[in-house]
């Protein structure tokens, strides 16, 4: 388990790198079997996934492809040696050029398309140019037009959502904050996200932990939404609101029954992304909080459990989770400095 788990130097395991980064390489220029949710206007929008989202078709949906993308950039950053480096950074300029990205940009803001990805895919969205922003990549000049239409959709998105959805699901509202606050740089727009967080979630308590998971979920409605607030709240100000929301923190691991199922395979997502939250939460609170000691026990026995079911066997899981093993191992969501201030742009770019 230790040798999987990023070092506190952030030297990812060779190992575990490899095997992530395989799963991503082998998918992100994959176009079939896909599964699109798609908006259509006229017999002209019956297109193949290539056509329609050039830049993001692979993987069997587009936020799988974005995901994808974003691991291969973070293993390619955490990594630039790796023998499969010089392979992702082909892999991503091979997607991410000028023309993909109009293409994308186009078909973002089409008819029909207001919640087309709203919230994970462009959450993770976020998490892509983040990754590519703070590495100085000279792909980020040329994704920046779909950073921004991505940011512009959900700064008018937001404000109109009167209550958070706390699905465990692609819809959920915690989550998709949490992945935005770690990843943009646009100042406006987090501030607006901490205040919607503590909205949505501060007067919260009693979560009902002990009715998850549902049957089909990859993600924790109470985990993510203490997740987010950790992100917001100052520890001791946040140790006072976890008391009050999540009293007991008693959960084992959840137990997929068959992986070739894609919706019951969620739950091998479920077990990575609790295990980050977990981690997450206990970096929110004092260092001295006797909760932290609890909370990183439950952490690694779920990352024990999601990590073993990342083998890329059957493609149900494999298009996905390699991502989720990623965020975890890197630790990309616990502990994460803000963001840089964004750099200003070249007129045209």
């Amino acid at each position: 388990m230790n040798a999987l788990l990023l070092a506190a130097t952030l030297s990812l395991d060779p190992a575990a790198a490899e095997r992530f980064a395989s799963l991503a390489l082998a998918c992100v220029h994959k176009e079939y079997p896909n599964k699109i949710a798609h908006v259509l206007q006229s017999d002209k929008d019956a297109q193949p996934p290539r056509v329609l989202t050039p830049a993001f078709y692979g993987c069997y949906d587009w936020h799988s492809s974005v995901h994808g993308h974003w691991l291969l950039a973070r293993l390619a950053r955490l990594s630039p040696d790796a023998p499969f480096a010089a392979k992702a950074r082909a892999a991503l300029a091979k997607s991410i050029t000028r023309e993909t990205i109009a293409a994308e940009v186009a078909y973002l803001n089409g008819a029909g398309r207001a919640s087309f990805e709203r919230p994970y895919g462009l959450a993770w969205l976020l998490q892509l140019t983040g990754e590519l922003r703070e590495a100085n990549d000279p792909l980020y000049p040329i994704i920046t037009p779909l950073e921004d239409a991505a940011v512009e959709r959900l700064r008018t998105w937001l404000p109109k959502l009167s209550h958070p959805v706390r699905s465990g699901e692609h819809s959920q509202t915690a989550f998709a904050l949490g992945l935005m606050l770690d990843s943009t740089a646009d100042e406006a727009f987090r501030k607006l996200m901490r205040d919607k967080a503590r909205a949505f979630y501060l007067a919260d308590t009693n979560c009902p932990l002990a009715y998850e998971p549902s049957g089909e979920d990859f993600l924790s409605p109470c985990l993510a939404e203490a997740d987010v607030m950790r992100r917001v709240l100052p520890p001791n100000e946040f140790a006072k609101w976890l008391t009050a929301f999540m009293p007991k923190m008693t959960l084992g691991p959840a137990v997929v029954t068959d992986p070739t199922d894609p919706k019951l395979a969620h739950l091998d997502g479920l077990n990575l992304s609790r295990a980050w939250m977990l981690d997450g939460i206990a970096s929110g609170l004092p260092k001295n909080d006797p909760r932290v000691k609890t909370l990183m026990a439950a952490s690694q026995a779920h990352a024990k459990a999601g990590l073993a079911s990342v083998t890329g066997e059957h493609y149900e899981g494999g298009h996905w989770l390699g991502s989720f093993a990623a965020y975890l191992v890197t630790r990309r969501g616990a502990g994460v400095p803000p963001a840089a201030p964004r750099a200003s742009r070249p007129a045209g770019n």
